[in-house]
This record gives structure tokens, C-alpha cells and sequence, in this order.
């Protein structure tokens, strides 16, 4: 009887191991950081498809977009953020909140899906912004853009999703360079990142003027010929403007990077972009 209530006791013992395990990685995730990985190539080549970061969730305050989501397709689990704290979610304002500056690397929940994105802000609130011949301008300003040379990566399968790159230069065989120019564009507070140009007269290139509304920001992705992001409204299965409320948080470092299927497939790593500080 004592072995059979030993046996028990451990297997009680190693349960309420694991639900406090579970409970305090819930809340770290809650209240300080975000595991993300990069699914697609809308950021390069600032990020690259394979890329694992934390996002910091104190940066910006919280909302109901701070609570988890847990999405694991083969399983049928889709479980939100809103489902964890949709309670919060028609609040005004973020508790300890504070505003994204122009230029950071935001996560934010896509306002219609809800699944997360990671784009760069360009938008602030009250702000116009426009696309001219594949030059953003700013409340009526163009951006000050440098030549950055290529982008060079290689015509194969990438990721998880085993996503193909576009190239500047296609047709391109497999296992070929695969190349796209790259320019370093100057925010009007300073902020300077690459962007890479893939198409010379893309659909996203030419728009009208966007002006941004209150409580609101506009998003797009460095890659700015492949980013579905702020240049395309929601309607039209993009991203359009998105509320403050439905920012996670801030992007500042890579921790990991590998452009294989699997983190395990260590032959695919790329110990360069290990611990690599974002722009």
C-alpha cells in the first residue's frame, strides 16, 4: 500500500510540477516576452524567413493582444488572444501603455484574422502617407533614400513553408543567386533601415494618399514589393490601418535563425544572425 501511494504521490507530485511550469511560462509570455518566429520574407532583409525572436511585450504596455494565442494546426488548436482576454478587448488605451515610435519592428494582431503579423511602423496618427513610383513620402515629404547594393540569397525552398523567394533578376533556376536591389531609406526621425525592390512598377508602388486616424498606425514591410501590410485595406485582404490595441510588441533582437524545415537541422543555421540586433 505504501509503494502503490508512493507511485501516486509521484505521479501528483510531477503533475503539479508541470501545471506550475505551465502557469509561470503563461505569464512570462503574458506579461514580458513573445516567442516569434519569421513565417514569410515580407522584412528582409532586415529579417529572414527561419528567424527566432522575442517580442517585448513592456515596450508598448499591455492590451487584450498581450494574452497568448496557441495556434497548432495539425491538432485543430486555434485558440486567440481574444479568447484568453477577449473581456479586454473593447477598452480604450493600454495599461502602462506608451506609443510605438516610427521605425520600430512591431508584432500586432492583423485586425480582421487575428493572427500575428511583424511589419516596421511608418505611420503615426494624423500623419499622410503615400507611395510614388516606389518612393514612400511622409506628410508630403519624400524619404531620403542611398543606393545599399544587392540582396543576394539562393533560388530554393525556404522555412518551414518551404517558400520560394522572388527575385529582381527572374527567371532564375533553382539553386541559382537570386538577386534584388537594395536601397537604405531615412526616416524623417533619423531611423535608417534596407529595403529591397523586386518589381519596378508593383501595385503597391503608386497609392493614394492614407491619413492615418487617431489611435491608429500604418505598417509596411521592408520587402516592399512583397508585404501585404498597411498599403492594402482590410477589404481587399489586407492589413490597413491598426488600432493601438492591437499591438504586442517590440522586435529588437534575433536570438536564433536557421533556413532549414526544422531548428534540428543544424546545417541550416545561421550562426551570424545569432543575438543580432535589429534596425
Amino acid at each position: 500500500m505504501a509503494e502503490k501511494t508512493g507511485f501516486i504521490g509521484s505521479i501528483i507530485e510531477t503533475l503539479k510540477t508541470i501545471f506550475w511550469a505551465l502557469l509561470i511560462a503563461g505569464i512570462f509570455r503574458t506579461i514580458f516576452f513573445q516567442p516569434f518566429w519569421i513565417p514569410s520574407g515580407s522584412m528582409k532583409d532586415t529579417l529572414l524567413i527561419g528567424d527566432f525572436l522575442f517580442v517585448n511585450k513592456m515596450a508598448y504596455g499591455y492590451s487584450y493582444a498581450s494574452c497568448p494565442s496557441v495556434r497548432i494546426p495539425q491538432l485543430g488548436l486555434d485558440v486567440g488572444a481574444d479568447d484568453f482576454c477577449g473581456w479586454f478587448e473593447g477598452k480604450d488605451g493600454r495599461l502602462l501603455g506608451s506609443d510605438p515610435e516610427r521605425g520600430d519592428i512591431v508584432v500586432f494582431r492583423h485586425p480582421v484574422t487575428g493572427v500575428d503579423f511583424i511589419k516596421r511602423l511608418i505611420g503615426l496618427p494624423g500623419d499622410r502617407i503615400q507611395m510614388k513610383a516606389g518612393r514612400l513620402y511622409i506628410n508630403d515629404v519624400a524619404t531620403e533614400v542611398a543606393d545599399g547594393g544587392v540582396f543576394t540569397e539562393v533560388k530554393e525552398p525556404q522555412g518551414p513553408l518551404r517558400n520560394t523567394p522572388r527575385c529582381e533578376n527572374a527567371p532564375v533556376g533553382p539553386g541559382a543567386d537570386c538577386t534584388k536591389s537594395r536601397q537604405i531609406e531615412t526616416l524623417p526621425n533619423g531611423v535608417q533601415h534596407s529595403i529591397l525592390n523586386i518589381i519596378d512598377q508593383a501595385s503597391t508602388d503608386d497609392t493614394g494618399v492614407f491619413t492615418v486616424p487617431d489611435n491608429q498606425f500604418f505598417f509596411m514591410g521592408d520587402n516592399r514589393d512583397n508585404s501585404t501590410d498597411s498599403r492594402v485595406p482590410q477589404n481587399r485582404s489586407g492589413v490597413g490601418f491598426v488600432d493601438r490595441k492591437d499591438i504586442v510588441g517590440r522586435a529588437d533582437r534575433v536570438i536564433f535563425s536557421s533556413a532549414g524545415r526544422s531548428m534540428l537541422a543544424f546545417w541550416t543555421w545561421r550562426s551570424d544572425r545569432f543575438f543580432k540586433a535589429l534596425d
